[in-house]
């Protein structure tokens, strides 16, 4: 593996930085950056917001130095697949705090915003947030505003020109295009939603993420994908999905894989299963990214986080190196932001860090309800996010808040009135 050491670094370092004298210095880590087959004892300095070093027993003052003996330190991690515009959708949450409580420093909101309600995410999402946000516009001109019908029964609102027009206008914010192709989704147009998504994709020159789900057929979909589009749910048992009725992997997965699309976990409510994900795995169908589908209606289970999504995949096999790997370079890549996800001298200083513990038996559930017991979990220790450091004790006041408002409006989508303490009149 490689080391990079102080004479290089400093040679690299930002030109506003002071050789020896750092913002920030983290010591005592094992680092694991894939994007630069990193896995070492090194430390990081940071100077300006940015990673200005990285080498073995770095010498310097540093304003703030934090020893992190026995944690494991990457890149900040990115999720490509949540739903953060909370108080405007029915699946919105509240993610700042949660995000920055567990080592996620970028995360991409999938189709909660459409073209007509872009404007808001970005004033009210993305400017006040800590994290960094980013977004898929949905084709659907709704978005995801609510959830109980189907944001493309009604073909009218399906517009990859405005769509395309949207992404081009906050090309900051925006990586690309998100449509939704389950039958409750898009009701008796098939796969028209998916075509004109594409069309939004190629306008742009932007990824399409396409959830799959019981109701369209997967060879259908897969064949309008292109290399570099996103299928995610990829361990989803709806029906229609990429593992067959014989528990082996459909031929038209393996085929979108072998001309680029890319597979992403999406974990969610209802879209992630042990079973499945076992099959797929024991027939080598490894998801090139882990996202958790975070919305209103399982931050507080089954999903709660994305370590805890990717501690999953680690007890069922998937390597320590891979699944931080699917958490970093393969979705900064996958999203076109190929500046994140890296510890490279220069880059923005997103980091996380992590306890990785070892030989408990650790419940995990998935969708079904079904639990496995696992010995090793990760869990966040610290983030990193532009050079500020934030602590998940800090930050856990925000985060209980977050989950209290997810409850409410999941309280409203299931017409669980009783628990908003109201009652429809008898007459």
């Amino acid at each position: 593996m490689t080391t990079l050491f102080l004479a290089k670094e400093i040679n690299m370092a930002p030109d506003h930085a002071v050789p020896g004298k750092f913002d920030l210095l983290l010591t005592g880590a094992t680092v694991l950056d894939p994007s630069q087959d990193l896995h070492d004892s090194v430390d990081v300095g940071v100077v300006g917001g940015r990673i200005a070093a990285v080498g073995r027993d770095l010498q310097g003052t540093a304003s703030q130095r934090i020893d992190l003996s026995g944690c494991l330190l990457t890149p900040g991690w990115i999720d490509i697949h949540a739903h953060v515009y909370a108080g405007a959708t029915t699946w919105g949450v509240s993610a700042d705090a949660l995000c920055l409580a567990t080592g996620v420093t970028t995360i991409v909101d999938a189709g909660s915003p459409g073209w007509a309600s872009l404007p808001g995410f970005v004033d009210y999402i993305v400017a006040p947030s800590r994290t960094r946000v980013l977004a898929f516009v949905h084709v659907s001109g709704l978005g995801l505003i609510y959830g109980p019908i189907g944001e493309c029964e009604d073909i009218r609102y399906v517009d990859p020109e405005r769509t395309a027009a949207a992404i081009e206008q906050w090309r900051e914010v925006c990586v690309g295009v998100k449509v939704r192709q389950g039958g409750h989704q898009v009701g008796d147009h098939g796969i028209e939603p998916l075509r004109r998504a594409m069309q939004a994709g190629r306008y742009t020159n932007t990824p399409v993420m396409v959830h799959i789900a019981v109701g369209v057929p997967l060879n259908d979909v897969l064949g309008e994908m292109r290399a570099g589009d996103i299928v995610t749910h990829c361990y989803q048992g709806t029906g229609d999905g990429i593992v067959a009725a014989d528990g082996g992997v459909e031929p038209a997965a393996r085929q979108a894989r072998a001309k680029g699309v890319l597979f992403d976990v999406g974990h969610g409510g209802g879209s992630f299963r042990f079973d499945v994900a076992r099959a797929a795995l024991s027939h080598d169908f490894v998801a090139d990214v882990i996202s958790t589908d975070l919305h209103a209606h399982n931050v507080d289970g089954p999903v709660f986080s994305l370590a805890e999504t990717a501690s999953k995949l680690l007890n069922m096999g998937v390597s320590l190196e891979q699944v931080v790997r699917q958490c970093t370079t393969a979705p900064a890549k996958a999203i076109g932001r190929p500046e994140l996800g890296t510890l490279a001298l220069g880059a923005v200083a997103d980091l996380a860090a992590f306890h990785v513990r070892e030989g408990g038996q650790f419940e995990f559930r998935d969708v079904t309800g079904e639990v496995m017991i696992g010995e090793r979990r990760i869990e966040p220790h610290l983030t990193v996010r532009d050079g500020t450091v934030y602590r998940p004790q800090e930050l856990a006041a925000e985060c209980e808040e977050a989950v209290a408002r997810a409850r409410t409006m999941r309280a409203f989508t299931g017409r669980n009135f009783a628990a908003l303490g109201w009652a429809p009149p008898t007459s």
